[in-house]
């Protein structure tokens, strides 16, 4: 596995743990817990694993610099607390600065999430630009 360049701060309770990083490929592994729960039933907020989904993308990618600039999303399924989910992203178009990434979100095998991510990679940070 090739060692993270980006997002090297997240907190992998909240975004996951990578898996797998190769070269324009990367998964990430995440249980959701109660933290990420917005009912009684157990019903996980999206957010979280659109988090993920973007973090997976920014694996992909790999650079110091990647930033997410538009993410075309369906949620497919429910998640619910303990759900162990699997994240996979693959870049499948460069074209200059820009990187779109395709990410799917698997739990027990079916699809929950999938989307297509428009990444950049900046000359500089973000916040320096």
């Amino acid at each position: 596995m090739e060692d993270a360049m980006t997002h090297l701060e997240i907190d992998p309770k909240l975004c996951g743990t990578p898996f797998q990083i190769s070269e324009g490929k990367a998964s990430v592994r995440m249980t959701t817990t109660d933290v990420m729960k917005a009912d009684a039933r157990g019903l996980t907020h999206g957010g979280f694993y659109f988090g993920m989904a973007d973090y997976a993308a920014m694996l992909a990618v790999n650079d110091p610099n990647v930033v997410l600039g538009a993410a075309d999303i369906k949620f497919l399924k429910p998640v619910v607390t303990g759900n162990e989910l699997l994240a996979v992203a693959e870049v499948v178009e460069v074209d200059g600065k820009k990187r779109i990434v395709n990410v799917k979100i698997k739990r027990a095998g079916y699809d929950v999430f999938n989307g297509t991510f428009t990444c950049f990679v900046l000359p500089h940070h973000v916040l320096d630009c």
